[in-house]
């Protein structure tokens, strides 16, 4: 990869997508911004340069801009701004890959056709997933695109980690435990060891926490369990997502309301979580801040999944060398990591509460005292660039 060579990477959710440049071998970020607010009629674009200077913004307030629009958006814009780099390959996350995909792969339109068979899996992320693939293919059709699959960082774990109880003509056709968040887990596999090079080794779980939420059991950079499982609505509370949820609610919820399965689906996936136990926000900075005491219970609620998650992934790997928090909830919430921490006391964890506050900078931070058992850290995610090295991985390969 040349000086001026690029990858750039897409990260499309249901309302935004976001995009990331980099550059040259050393994969170094050049830019990144995001479109978000599409079919609100007041979509918003931002670009920022390495340094954050914005080198790009427009507002649309003349009716909804959706994926494909906003993608033409996107594609003009790169061509306008590439300031002499040249687009080698176009990097996607993928949130499903099902069992047949469990490395990056080249996307073609018939791979998209094969794909969208998989909605049902992801029905809230992947037909988001995969409208900017589709967009790339009819504008730039000359340009590598690489999907990279959430799921496949879990592929390789133990078969009594994926399946669940049921008979096994139902197991075949694919219903088993995926788990999601794979390239965060990925990433914070690959950077741990540079931060303490016992950690290649090592026995640990890592928290995903953000709007979406999941923890992972890792031995030695490997996935060995998760919280996710079938959907990327199991596991942990989220901010709109309920968690795991014994089916026979599900059975009620029709059953005794009348509830039909759109209605259970938007209820499970977008009207539950913390949003749903406070009443007030899936938001956990505007929960932090309120007295009502729903705030309060939500929160609470979430930090006792994370301890009763932490203590089954703990047990998975026979013990626990280090935890580690990322995403934007597990970056930037010193209150919920002291609580976790102070409830994990019984694995050996002993929190630094001064390294605690003071996490900042953008780097990887050790919060843990220097004598603790278990090792507590923070990761910045960072998923985008594990897609970049992987699509660079591909295109090069190719």
């Amino acid at each position: 990869m040349l000086a001026n060579d690029s990858v750039i990477v897409i990260n499309a959710g249901s309302s935004s997508i976001k995009f990331s440049m980099y550059s040259g071998p050393a994969l170094d970020l050049t830019m990144r911004g995001k479109i978000e607010n599409l079919y609100s009629g007041v979509a918003r674009f931002i670009a920022q340069d390495a340094d954050n200077a914005v080198v790009g913004e427009r507002h649309w307030r003349d009716g909804a801009l959706d994926h494909e629009g906003g993608m033409r958006f996107l594609i003009d814009f790169a061509q306008t701004h590439l300031d002499g780099h040249r687009v080698v390959a176009v990097g996607h996350r993928i949130v499903h890959g099902g069992v047949a995909h469990s490395k990056p792969v080249v996307l073609t339109a018939a791979l998209v056709d094969e794909l969208e068979k998989l909605v049902p899996l992801a029905p809230l992320h992947l037909p988001h997933n995969l409208a900017p693939v589709r967009s790339v293919l009819a504008m730039a059709p000359h340009v590598p695109q690489i999907g990279c699959f959430d799921t496949a960082f879990h592929v390789g774990q133990p078969a009594e980690a994926q399946e669940f109880a049921l008979p096994a003509n139902i197991t075949e056709l694919g219903v088993r435990r995926y788990g999601f968040h794979g390239l965060s887990y990925e990433y914070i596999a690959s950077v741990l060891p540079q931060a303490d090079a016992g950690l290649a080794h090592a026995r640990v779980v890592a928290a995903h926490l953000g709007n979406g939420a999941s923890m992972c059991a890792m031995d030695a950079g490997r996935s060995m369990a998760s919280t996710m499982g079938f959907t990327a609505v199991d596991g942990l509370p989220m901010g709109t997502r309920c968690g795991a949820l014994d089916p026979g609610v599900v059975l009620y919820l029709m059953q005794e309301l009348g509830m039909d399965v759109a209605a259970v689906q938007k209820l499970m996936y977008q009207q539950s979580g913390l949003l749903g136990v406070s009443g007030i926000s899936s938001d956990m900075r505007t929960l932090e801040q309120s007295d009502d005491p729903r705030a309060k219970a939500a929160i609470a609620l979430m930090v006792y999944r994370i301890g009763r998650e932490l203590g089954s992934l703990a047990a998975a790997l026979g013990g626990i060398d280090a935890l580690v928090f990322s995403g934007g909830i597990g970056e930037n919430s010193v209150s919920l990591r002291a609580a976790v921490c102070h409830d994990a006391a019984w694995l050996g964890v002993q929190l630094d509460e001064a390294a605690n506050v003071d996490v900042s900078g953008g780097g990887i931070v050790r919060i843990s005292k220097a004598d603790s058992k278990v090792a507590v850290w923070v990761v910045p995610a960072n998923e985008e660039l594990m897609i970049a090295r992987h699509a660079l991985e591909v295109v090069e390969a190719a």
